[in-house]
């Protein structure tokens, strides 16, 4: 049985702690003695507490650092809308866009001619400039020749050269030009070997290092009468390489350097209604006399005439574009005739799909309106519901969720000479930009380049129908335009 304390102490637990407290206050030396003999155990507890609170004060102290004692970088602010105008110019079809300030905005690079103060606008230098994508200000500007005929921007240099990546020009009457796409300081310009009767065809081509110094190098495609010649040049110096070598047929320009999917490359262009083609193992050879480092595909070799270099005709009417569809095992290529346009497999070049008949109108618009789904947009000029009149005036917004709805954006007075929508910023709503200018490259006037965000002018903007209206009206047509969201290809 319990004695008295004991159960006092059992039925009053709080007491009989009170009274062991004052005990040991009374008896200071027993209570030396229990912190003596106190476990180890409890004594790593209390350093493992102060650990704790010690490590937890230093992120606390960091954070307040990081938060408020050390200032962030600059970021500057993108404005919405900006315009910069230019007086008795002409405008290039030239639009390139790159980060050339390194502030994580796109910024824009054209071509103009002005006068600049001559009396002779013939005779005035074309100016290459970047304007910053956030406010328009001047980056660089440049003169780079009396006149140009191609340009080719984000050129990538040898690694460890002063620009990780360049701007190519061509320009007439004979100048080949490299400027740093970063400082526009100009990285070599040589004369051209191009005879002073030859046309200079687009695009400017990169084909893999053939010289070993690291870059990829250029080619360049003249035509003089009816031969189509190509020109070898190394990407880093600009000297040329070999001599000049013929394709051996007539052609236009839309040229296309096709990688088969077995690692050969050739040149694709339109010969009328035809499809031709060229080696480019087959025009090396000509220009340097050896093979190089590249190589033939037997089957392209035998769907090519010996004689012509001609294929055999997917299109219906001219060929007018050539342009590459990325696919699950390499490019395909999309060929857009006067009156009918055909995809063909890359490799066995045999039609993957064919639509109705169409007469294009323009090129075709490549877009990703659902997530990995590519999709190309072709303006149908056969159809009674066409939108005429000043068309080339303004500015529209299509998506194929409305296919039979337009949305007018902008209505301009003068010519547009070329357009880009770009997200200047990731994770932001697109902008569009505008090149507006002369016609007559021969009549210089007023030159504008604008950017405008493109989710400010929906809510302004004209529906336009194309036939019998849906159950939707305007302003929820409106709605659902602003509500869309958009992501680089990159």
């Amino acid at each position: 049985m319990l004695d008295h304390k004991d159960l006092e102490a059992e039925i009053h637990p709080l007491k009989n702690e009170e009274r062991k407290s004052q005990e040991n206050l009374g008896n200071p030396s027993k209570n030396e003695d229990n912190v003596k003999s106190a476990p180890p155990q409890s004594r790593l507890s209390r350093c493992r507490a102060a650990a704790f609170f010690l490590s937890l004060f230093l992120c606390l102290f960091v954070v307040f650092v990081v938060s408020f004692v050390i200032p962030c970088p600059d970021r500057p602010a993108s404005q919405r809308m900006w315009r910069i105008d230019y007086s008795a110019a002409v405008i290039y079809d030239f639009l390139a866009v790159d980060d050339i300030n390194g502030d994580r905005i796109q910024d824009v690079l054209f071509l103009y001619k002005n006068t600049n103060s001559s009396n002779n606008f013939s005779r005035s230098c074309v100016d290459e400039a970047a304007v910053s994508g956030a406010n328009g200000s001047t980056l660089w500007e440049r003169p780079v020749a009396q006149d140009v005929a191609l340009v080719e921007c984000a050129v990538p240099q040898p690694r460890g050269s002063e620009a990780p990546s360049a701007c190519i020009l061509v320009g007439r009457p004979s100048s080949f030009i490299a400027v740093n796409l970063f400082t526009g300081e100009t990285l070599w310009n040589h004369s051209s070997s191009f005879s002073g009767n030859a046309s200079i065809l687009s695009p400017l081509l990169q084909v893999p290092d053939v010289d070993g110094d690291g870059a990829p190098d250029l080619l360049v495609l003249t035509q003089e009468r009816e031969e189509v010649s190509g020109h070898l040049y190394s990407g880093s110096t600009g000297h040329q390489i070999g001599l000049r070598g013929s394709l051996g047929v007539d052609g236009e320009s839309g040229f296309l350097l096709h990688v088969t999917r077995t690692g050969a490359h050739y040149i694709l262009f339109p010969c009328a209604s035809s499809l031709c083609g060229c080696s480019v193992k087959g025009l090396y050879e000509k220009v340097t006399g050896s093979g190089g480092p590249f190589k033939s595909d037997p089957h392209w070799e035998s769907m090519l005439n010996a004689t012509t270099r001609r294929m055999l005709s997917h299109s219906s009417g001219a060929v007018r574009y050539l342009m590459h569809v990325p696919g699950n095992a390499g490019a395909d290529v999309l060929l857009v005739g006067s009156e009918a346009f055909v995809l063909l497999d890359g490799q066995e070049l045999t039609p993957r799909w064919t639509p109705k008949a169409a007469h294009v109108l323009r090129k075709p618009i490549f877009g990703r309106y659902k997530p990995d789904t590519l999709a190309v947009a072709v303006e149908n000029g056969t159809g009674t519901d066409r939108q005429t009149g000043e068309a080339r005036h303004s500015l529209y917004m299509f998506h194929p969720t409305l296919p039979r709805v337009l949305l007018e954006l902008a209505n301009v007075s003068t010519h547009i000479v070329a357009f880009d929508a770009v997200l200047f910023e990731p994770s932001r709503h697109a902008a569009y930009i505008l090149l507006t200018g002369p016609a007559d490259s021969e009549a210089p006037g007023l030159v504008s380049v604008i950017k405008h965000k493109v989710r400010d002018l929906v809510p302004s903007s004209r529906v336009v129908r194309l036939g019998e209206g849906g159950p939707d009206s305007d302003q929820a047509i409106r709605d659902r335009f602003s509500r869309l969201r958009y992501q680089s290809e990159a």
